[in-house]
């Protein structure tokens, strides 16, 4: 961890300079000092555990123009092996190629300097190939363990009828002997209470995108280990600094106070971190982990 003892979790790994939720971006979180890497998980229509945030192939990839006449293109309706086929990468060249405001959300603030700095000629010769494919848990999980890195494990809601993710996921884990390396968070609670079942080894984190009311009681109905908050929504408007801002930093100071961690998600503008950094946090989840690392230095410096 960092001298202020504040995660730097690289989300979908370092997303903002690799295609997410890929090897590569995995990798590129060492790169920036990263202590921990957040992925997503969805089962594969013949039970494979892949690394996918969609429910949809189409954003990330080119499933359309690989498999034309398919008439769905869920990540569930594909084979581990089809989706092992796929291009996973080249989208992500053609997003840097556009105007900033043409990007996908998240890549329209970053920067002419970031990307001479963080993107190199041969990178994106590399994600432009077609040889960065969908991973699965398992290989993104031994990457990790040969990288000594942490990863949070989010697990995504399943097709109506699907069952098994939540067993899958523990298999692959325990298989690979990193319940310490590991943090499982999902905005279906029904997963977390699963996972709690099954094994008290792991941690888990309750993921939500707005403050939960009485939360402190929450995470202990649960047995839960932290709580993963979305980033202020509206900061644009109010700030921090506002009546509500101030409400939303208390809710964390008071969750971390009662000995549970608290990881906001996904936060990529540094004047917020500034805030969030100094309001209790254990981590801070962003598309762009060297701006975090920044911004935990300067408060690092700052701290008495």
């Amino acid at each position: 961890m960092t001298s202020t003892n504040i995660l730097n979790i690289a989300h979908r790994g370092a997303r903002a300079y690799a295609p997410e939720n890929t090897l590569v971006a995995f990798a590129k979180a060492k790169v920036f000092g990263c202590e921990m890497f957040e992925l997503d998980v969805r089962l594969s229509k013949d039970g494979a555990v892949v690394v996918y945030h969609d429910e949809h192939l189409t954003r990330c990839t080119n499933a359309k123009t690989q498999f034309p006449d398919r008439s769905s293109y869920k990540v569930a309706d594909f084979t581990a092996a089809e989706l092992s086929d796929l291009d996973a990468g080249s989208w992500y060249v053609e997003q840097l190629a556009l105007p900033n405001a043409e990007r996908q959300p998240f890549l329209q603030s970053l920067t002419d300097a970031e990307m001479a700095e963080f993107i190199s000629p041969f990178e994106r010769e590399l994600y432009a190939s077609g040889n960065i494919k969908i991973p699965t848990l398992a290989e993104t999980l031994s990457l990790a363990k040969e990288l000594t890195l942490m990863v949070n494990i989010e697990l995504k809601n399943q097709p109506d009828g699907v069952t098994g993710l939540v067993g899958a996921v523990l298999k692959t884990v325990q298989t690979l002997k990193m319940e310490d390396q590991i943090l499982i968070s999902s905005f279906e609670h029904d997963l977390l209470w699963q996972v709690r079942q099954k094994t008290k080894k792991i941690p888990i984190a309750v993921l939500t995108d707005t403050p939960i009311k009485a939360p402190i009681t929450y995470l202990r109905k649960l047995k839960a280990n932290a709580y993963n908050l979305g980033c202020y929504k509206d900061y644009r408007l109010n700030g921090f600094s506002g009546l509500p801002g101030k409400r939303y930093l208390s809710h964390i100071d008071k969750i971390h106070n009662a000995g549970f961690g608290v990881n906001v998600w996904t936060c990529n503008n540094q004047e917020e971190m500034e805030y969030l950094l100094t309001a209790g946090i254990t981590g801070l989840i962003s598309d762009y982990p060297n701006r975090v690392c920044e911004k935990i230095l300067e408060v690092g410096r700052a701290s008495p």
